[in-house]
């Protein structure tokens, strides 16, 4: 029974064990089980942290890349910006710079024009002045430049006293002192009486009045004030009135003593005249400025020459002349003789292109004949009309107006009776008249000839005409009929020999 029991104790203790065992094999199946569930889910959550970490990976790289993408698309907008700056600043830079140089071409050629402009007004104010001590030497010359060709007006004046009696004498006579050339303004107007029985001579002359002495002394131009007209000193002007005068009165008289006889004419009763009008009044009046009775022997030891001579004091001391103690101020004088001259005719100065011998040199004219003469030229080349003014010309020989609707309008002449070249700031000095006198056209007419700087500088200017002598000579030739000599010392480069003969 004990065995019985035993092996059932064993049996079930057996089966215990077996439970047991199975109950361990469960557990361990179930733990096995739970573990590969724990390996499969553990590998799932790795598999799918792996893949989330592959899509976190894979979405940062894709944000990197999209990061990266954006960098080199921020770097090549912010190059494409700093190239466009670079350009833009580069063209404000070109820009600046094409300014600068425009502005400072701009301030070259404001300051070579200025330069010039200053250069052309500074030739013309020289020029101006040159012009007035030019006139003011012709007056001092005068008596040096008396006509002294008396032995053929000598004949002449027999002649015509023979044949037609004093009246015929005084025309002869007036013809013969109409040949003396005078500076422009001057006229040389005669009237004359001959009285045979006592050799006398009367003479009337037309002295000019006080305008024919420039008031101004020179010209300055200063780029802060202009043109300046410097004035001359009253009292200056006043002498060289008052000097002109018995300049003119001494030449007269001895003019007249040299183209006719000794033995016909042996005193000369001067009596000098200015025609203007009274002021206070407005009518003509005629004082007697200078009256002068000269015996010819008595004059005849006049050096008329003589640089040192005082005209004024040569009439007053030595032929005892009544002289306007005032005649810039016409205060006149009671005359030497009292004569009255109505009936006889006054000579005006001749026609220069009249006068002219077919073969005379131009260079033998004075400036004033030269001038008349490129008037007449002008007026035969179609010119309505061409005034020259003697003394306040402001550097104007001539001028000429064109009427034509399309190619007329004003012109100035400058007329340049010279030996030797013309020099460059002559052609400035025409410009500059030019424009101060708004003219449509300039001419510069010489007896020589210019240099290349001129005709390149009338080339450039376009509105200067130059005219040199041999263009000149043809030129009278064809307009005038005058066959006229130049007397140059050398022939000019390019001349040929016959241009002067």
């Amino acid at each position: 029974m004990a065995r019985r029991k035993g092996l059932i104790a064993q049996m079930l203790d057996a089966r215990k064990q077996a439970k047991r065992l199975q109950a361990q094999a469960e557990a361990r199946w179930h733990r096995e089980l739970v573990a590969e569930q724990k390996r499969h889910e553990a590998e799932a959550n790795r598999e799918a942290k792996q893949a989330e970490a592959s899509a976190k990976k894979a979405e940062a790289a894709r944000l990197r890349q999209e990061a990266q993408a954006k960098r080199l698309a921020d770097q090549a907008e912010a190059k494409s910006a700093r190239e466009a700056l670079q350009r833009q600043r580069a063209e404000e830079r070109q820009r600046a710079a094409d300014g600068r140089a425009k502005a400072q071409e701009t301030a070259a050629a404001n300051r070579l024009a200025e330069r010039e402009a200053h250069a052309r007004k500074t030739a013309e104010a020289e020029f101006r002045t040159e012009a007035i001590r030019t006139r003011i030497a012709e007056y001092t010359q005068l008596l040096a430049h008396r006509n002294r060709q008396a032995a053929t007006a000598a004949l002449e004046l027999r002649a015509a006293l023979t044949h037609g009696g004093p009246n015929a004498f005084v025309e002869r006579l007036q013809h013969a002192l109409a040949q003396s050339r005078y500076p422009e303004g001057l006229t040389g107007k005669v009237a004359a009486h001959y009285d045979p029985a006592s050799s006398e001579l009367l003479i009337e002359y037309e002295l000019p009045l006080r305008e024919v002495v420039p008031t101004i002394a020179a010209y300055r131009y200063t780029a802060a004030k202009g043109m300046v007209a410097v004035p001359r000193k009253e009292s200056e002007t006043k002498k060289l009135y008052g000097d002109l005068l018995a300049r003119l009165t001494l030449r007269t008289i001895d003019e007249t003593f040299g183209v006719t006889p000794p033995d016909l004419i042996t005193s000369i009763v001067f009596n000098g005249y200015a025609s203007t009008k009274d002021k206070a009044t407005g009518r003509t009046i005629r004082p007697l400025l200078m009256s002068v009775g000269a015996e010819r022997d008595k004059f005849a030891v006049v050096q008329l020459d003589e640089p040192e001579l005082d005209p004024v004091l040569c009439l007053r001391s030595h032929l005892n002349a009544i002289v306007s103690p005032h005649p810039y101020d016409l205060e006149g004088v009671r005359p030497v003789v009292s004569f009255d001259l109505s009936k006889y005719k006054f000579v005006d100065g001749m026609d220069v292109v009249a006068g002219l011998d077919s073969r005379t040199d131009l260079l033998t004219l004075s400036s004033g004949e030269f001038e008349h003469l490129i008037r007449s030229l002008f007026e035969s080349l179609g010119m309505k009309s061409l005034v020259t003014q003697p003394s306040k010309d402001e550097g104007v020989d001539g001028v000429a107006v064109n009427e034509d609707p399309i190619v007329g309008g004003l012109c100035i002449i400058q007329a340049k009776r010279y030996s030797k070249i013309v020099g460059l700031e002559a052609v400035h000095a025409l410009a500059g008249v030019m424009d101060h006198k708004r003219a449509a056209k300039g001419v510069l007419v010489t007896t020589s000839w210019v240099g290349k700087a001129s005709r390149d500088f009338a080339a450039a200017n376009g509105r200067i005409e130059i005219i040199e002598g041999r263009n000149l000579k043809y030129l009278l030739k064809e307009h005038l009929g005058l066959d006229v000599l130049i007397g140059l010392e050398k022939i000019p480069p390019g001349w040929d020999r016959a241009d002067l003969e």
